[in-house]
């Protein structure tokens, strides 16, 4: 009962995004109990408040493209658009033109690749973020970075690794570029 209601969710997730979940519905096969541990960790991911949307989103981007330039990236390209995060923002972000992408976005994206990446720089933005959102903003941050990451790893450490590919945001295929 609570597996087919586990693959139930992700076929639903899949259909909504287009999104390939075979390693979660693998997890789920090989071990229900590790399976709903899975689907209750993802909640850890959606927890935004305090922070703008723009930002948010942002920092997700950053920490996928931390770990994979293929279909997670386009999965939070795809949640932030269809969340009403401007697609020319996803665009300037994944394209590399940072600043082009607005303050608060820009802001996101620095702060979730230096945590993603542990730069140098990543303390000081971290401080930035209680700044400007204040703690529940700042947790916010850390969590969407954190949780982010988790899916790119597990399809590696399952096998199912996907190649880089070109990101489609508004029509757009756009090579992916890392900003410095």
């Amino acid at each position: 009962m609570m597996k087919s209601m586990m693959h139930a969710a992700t076929r639903k997730m899949e259909r909504m995004f287009g999104y390939d979940a075979t390693y979660i519905h693998e997890v789920i096969d090989t071990s229900e109990a590790a399976g709903f541990k899975f689907m209750l960790s993802q909640l850890v991911g959606q927890h935004r408040q305090g922070v703008s949307k723009d930002a948010w989103f942002a920092a997700k981007l950053a920490a996928a493209l931390s770990e994979d330039c293929g279909p997670c990236t386009q999965l939070c390209v795809d949640m932030a658009v269809r969340a009403g995060v401007s697609p020319q923002k996803m665009a300037s972000l994944v394209r590399g033109d940072i600043d082009a992408a607005g303050d608060d976005a820009a802001f996101g994206y620095r702060y979730g690749m230096a945590v993603a990446t542990n730069s140098p720089t990543s303390l000081d933005l971290v401080e930035q973020a209680g700044k400007r959102y204040g703690d529940k903003g700042r947790v916010s941050l850390a969590l969407v970075v954190a949780a982010t990451r988790v899916y790119p790893a597990l399809k590696r450490g399952l096998g199912h690794g996907a190649a880089c590919a070109k990101i489609e945001v508004a029509n757009q295929s756009i090579a992916v570029k890392r900003a410095a």
